[in-house]
């Protein structure tokens, strides 16, 4: 699974737990790089902060991206994202609790490649962490 890495933008760490169970359980075995907000994210995604001097050739190929964070939102993390030419191609996920109209459509405006409002029941989530996992990581042709 080398370079098939899945950086997971989440802030709660239940759900956090949550969705790396999911993934274990869907067989999905990719290394999974978690930043607890999307400070963090962007410092892993352009090797600065905590993450100076990683190689920023290793991209991931799944971003899984929460909406509602401190210190900066996954709107303007995906902002950032497709602002800069190493990153606006990468596959962007939003998955989240939020199902407001707003969210979703300013979340395609500003290049999400989906919305997957989270499953509050855990069978549930499991299977659309499956099937995000068979899409975007086996039948997705990465750029």
């Amino acid at each position: 699974m080398k370079n098939k890495i899945i950086l997971l933008v989440e802030d709660n760490p239940d759900d956090v737990k949550l969705t790396l169970r999911a993934l274990k359980k869907s067989n999905i075995l990719n290394e999974v790089v978690v930043a607890e907000d999307g400070v963090v994210a962007l410092e892993y995604l352009f090797g600065t902060g905590k993450f100076e001097g990683r190689d920023k050739n290793i991209v991931p190929q799944l971003i899984l991206l929460d909406l509602k964070m401190p210190k900066m939102d996954g709107l303007e993390v995906l902002h950032r994202i497709r602002q800069d030419e190493k990153t606006k191609i990468l596959p962007v996920v939003i998955l989240t609790t939020s199902n407001e109209d707003k969210d979703r459509i300013e979340s395609y405006k500003l290049g999400a490649n989906s919305y997957i409002r989270k499953p509050v029941d855990f069978n549930q989530f499991v299977e659309a962490v499956k099937q995000l996992g068979l899409y975007w990581l086996v039948l997705n042709e990465a750029p």
